[in-house]
């Protein structure tokens, strides 16, 4: 009788996550505001620097299509979360949403499924355009990790915006968001590699997340710095949780 009943409550439960991810999802692809700029800027950019700058150049192209992805994913967490938090929670979103009779955690996990889908679609993007138009050539298996590094390395940032949506006011959110997201892409060498840049610099790119999951992406192309991917996991992985505690304090204070 028991099985009877607790079949169809997780069927139930299942669906709700579903759906909650799904319509995430849909939501801020129809907004323009976030959909066109987590999509393209990075489609663009590297069309500019990794094709039409550096055409013929494989090794550049291979770097930026790694440190882009990187770039892409990044956006994708900070403002997938930390805008849309801000907003959300000025609104009183977040009180409904508690008042619902819905799963725990479904919020949380339909914005970690829609920051992860956006950087999957960049990452996508990005290989056929190097493909296509660079000429980048990888073995399959590696064009596969470059993937699940984009999808997977979504997280730490996720971790970050949902922090900084707790901090900040929703009109004060983009630009909060920009300056700490546009000077980390630069110091962790996701523009140019670190050895263009002063030396006082470079040393900063180790505490920044963008830094380490642009290391595991390099790796899979065979361009890293050559410290082992494990230190790079483990760094990211102390960011989330650290940033994922964080922010769940503030949200237990301000709802």
């Amino acid at each position: 009788m028991m099985n009877t009943i607790a079949k169809p409550l997780r069927h139930a439960t299942l669906r709700s996550y579903v759906l909650e991810a799904k319509y995430e999802f849909l939501r801020l692809l129809r907004a323009p505001v976030f959909a066109v700029p987590t999509i393209l800027f990075p489609a663009l950019f590297y069309l500019l620097f990794g094709v039409v700058l550096n055409f013929g150049n494989g090794q550049a192209a291979s770097y930026l299509l790694a440190t882009y992805g990187v770039f892409g994913v990044t956006g994708a967490g900070l403002f997938g979360f930390g805008v849309t938090v801000a907003v959300e929670r000025e609104q009183g979103l977040l009180q409904l949403k508690r008042a619902l009779p819905m799963p725990p955690g479904a919020y949380l996990l339909a914005k970690m499924a829609m920051a992860m889908l956006f950087s999957a679609i960049v990452s996508l993007l990005l290989a056929v355009m190097a493909s296509v138009l660079a000429g980048v050539s990888l073995q399959p298996s590696q064009w596969a990790l470059l993937l699940l590094v984009d999808v997977l390395g979504a997280v730490p940032f996720c971790a970050l915006g949902l922090y900084l949506g707790t901090l900040v006011s929703g009109s004060a959110a983009p630009a909060v968001v920009n300056l700490i997201f546009l000077p980390m892409a630069f110091l962790s060498g996701l523009w140019m590699p670190l050895a263009m840049l002063p030396d006082v610099l470079g040393r900063v790119a180790p505490a920044l997340p963008a830094y380490h999951l642009g290391q595991v992406a390099l790796k899979v192309v065979g361009m890293d710095g050559g410290a082992p991917v494990a230190l790079h996991l483990g760094a990211l992985a102390v960011f989330a949780v650290v940033f994922f505690v964080l922010a769940r304090a503030r949200l237990a204070k301000v709802g």
